[in-house]
């Protein structure tokens, strides 16, 4: 045997493997690759952004302050208008991009990403960032991320249930990657992209994560992106103020999101249009408010040391907000994690002012100010948790924990249960009506490759055949026979050629084939199925057609080709335990 189909037997094998729900090493090799491949393209994506931007700004990073007036109006607007001009030529479907994409795909694509849009989130995310938009990094990362993940196994022709896990892993190495939080990575896939939690999901997506922040740490080094001073909380004094803190970052979370569906609703007005309002708004606001150009972390940490005024944080909070919810509504390529955070960290710079005066002995402002990014961002995406251990990541102090604790879920609460909003990512996806079904069965069955558990016991024959020939097919133990019709294939149970032979003698058959036709009435009705689908999509496509049973089809070459198996609507049910 030579080396190249023993390599060929072993990928197939490898590609066959994947099919289960245990296939850990397997799983594992695959979050190593998409670790790799969604790493490279977004630490190349990040040195374009960071090189771009200390070229036009002359070295001062996200210093869009030391721009003048004129560049401040001029820059946002012209980066606006050319992404709307270029997005005019391509299609409403194709412009889909960040999170709420990559969500969509997931979750009713079985995680199949169209290179298109990964370009598009790629050249669109450059030039917004560059250009002083009031967006952030963290979305073309994500979408960056699982969409080379995906991508990869699409190339490779994997099984669906194994494409959700390389998204999970894509999405976890693009924030490892963008931010040096590899934790973050792994819970925010989880949380957010998965929306559940197990072991086998876990092990290869904490892989990928590592190596993203790994391959971020080579390049960009592993710098602290916000130091907050190693002095106490003092919680017990000021709990009750976070509380009321928390129900103010609730109220502001969810104007945010009510301003974005705002915004969202105008879909139906021009591309160009769109943008170049956007952009114009955002240059005109940029003229007297220029920190909410751009990421804003210089602006964090500038709040964090207390360096910005009462009346500057209040401007920054209400000007980021309208802005950032503007863009991101409007349909302008970039994330709303990064300004979600500069808002919640500047309006908890106002309230660590207030909390100075009116309770003794008040924890420092840098302690409000980390406070309020974990509870606007976990109130913002209904994400709590991968707020909490991000915020852990970026500023490497464990005391800030137990008060953000606290202030993320009573905002998190307000915005659910005050406001009736699940989050920005799930509402936006309603108002386009589509639908993220996190009901466990489906989800179970989704991560079952149909291969896995089809039915191999077959054999496939003509539409009549003689005695001796149907002789042979019964004794083969065979439980399905596959009749090759006309027009498609029907499907037999064995023992119903076997019935109908110990009916007639065989000398009644000596002369005459048997018609297979005959038997329709207890031949079963059938559909067609690709080997590369789940579970979920096997019972969907029985629900949908009435089919009792599904011919899995190879592959390489559906829909025209060779069965493999048959998987039947009892075969689901007792898979699932139903």
């Amino acid at each position: 045997m030579s080396l190249k189909t023993t390599l060929r037997t072993a990928f197939r094998e490898f590609q066959n493997r994947l099919a289960y729900h245990d296939a850990l090493p397997q799983l594992v090799v695959l979050g190593i690759i998409s670790g790799i491949a969604a790493s490279l393209l977004i630490v190349a994506f990040r040195w374009l952004v960071e090189n771009a931007s200390f070229f036009m700004l002359a070295g001062t990073g996200d210093g869009f302050e030391s721009l003048s007036l004129s560049v401040r109006f001029l820059l946002p607007l012209s980066g606006a208008l050319l992404i709307g001009v270029a997005l005019h030529f391509v299609s409403a479907q194709d412009r889909s991009v960040s999170v709420t994409h990559v969500l969509d795909r997931l979750h009713n694509h079985q995680g199949k990403l169209p290179v298109k849009n990964i370009l598009v989130q790629f050249l669109g995310g450059f030039v917004a960032l560059v250009s002083g938009q009031s967006v952030g990094r963290e979305g073309p990362a994500i979408h960056l991320g699982a969409g080379i993940a995906s991508l990869l196994g699409q190339w490779w022709r994997l099984t669906n249930n194994s494409l959700r896990t390389l998204v999970a892993c894509g999405s976890a190495a693009g924030i490892a990657a963008s931010f040096n939080t590899p934790m973050a990575g792994v819970v925010f896939a989880m949380e957010v992209i998965l929306m559940e939690y197990t072991v086998v999901g876990f092990v290869p997506v904490i892989i990928a994560s590592v190596v993203g922040a790994t391959t971020s740490q080579l390049v960009f080094g592993s710098d602290i992106n916000f130091m907050i001073a190693a002095s106490e909380v003092n919680v017990l004094l000021e709990m009750p103020y976070m509380v009321f803190c928390g129900l103010v970052f609730s109220v502001a979370a969810a104007g945010f999101i009510r301003l974005h569906l705002a915004f969202f609703q105008l879909q139906s007005y021009s591309i160009v249009l769109r943008l170049t309002f956007t952009g114009l708004v955002t240059g005109a606001v940029a003229v007297f408010v220029p920190q909410i150009m751009g990421t804003g972390y210089d602006t964090l940490n500038a709040a964090m040391l207390g360096n910005i005024s009462v009346w500057l944080l209040i401007l920054i909070v209400l000007a980021k907000l309208v802005v950032t919810a503007m863009a991101t509504g409007m349909g302008m390529v970039g994330g709303l994690i990064g300004p979600s955070l500069v808002i919640g960290g500047c309006l908890g710079g106002l309230l660590g002012i207030l909390g100075n005066v009116l309770v003794p002995s008040a924890s420092d402002m840098d302690y409000y100010v980390a406070i309020g990014m974990v509870a606007m961002m976990g109130a913002v995406l209904n994400a709590p948790l991968a707020a909490l251990v991000a915020i852990l990541e970026l500023s490497n102090s464990p005391g800030i924990i137990f008060p953000s604790m606290l202030t993320v879920v009573v905002a998190c609460l307000g915005v659910q249960h005050l406001f009736k909003y699940k989050g920005i990512f799930a509402e936006q996806l309603k108002i386009e009506g589509l639908n993220l079904s996190a009901e466990a069965g489906k989800g179970f069955l989704s991560r079952i490759g149909v291969r896995s558990v089809m039915n191999s016991s077959f054999l496939q024959t003509g539409a009549t055949v003689n005695w001796q020939q149907a002789q042979e097919l019964v004794e083969s133990n065979q439980f399905w026979l596959v009749v090759n019709q006309v027009e498609r294939e029907a499907l037999l149970p064995t023992a119903e050629l076997a019935r109908l032979m110990d009916e007639k003698t065989a000398a009644e058959e000596a002369g005459e084939d048997i018609n297979l036709a005959d038997l329709s009435e207890k031949m079963v009705n059938t559909g067609r199925l690709d080997s590369l689908a789940n579970l979920q999509e096997a019972s969907s496509l029985i629900s949908s057609s009435g089919a009792e049973a599904l011919l899995v089809l190879d592959s390489s070459s559906f829909p025209n080709y060779k069965v493999i198996g048959v998987i039947t609507r009892e075969t689901i049910m007792n898979y699932y335990g139903m």
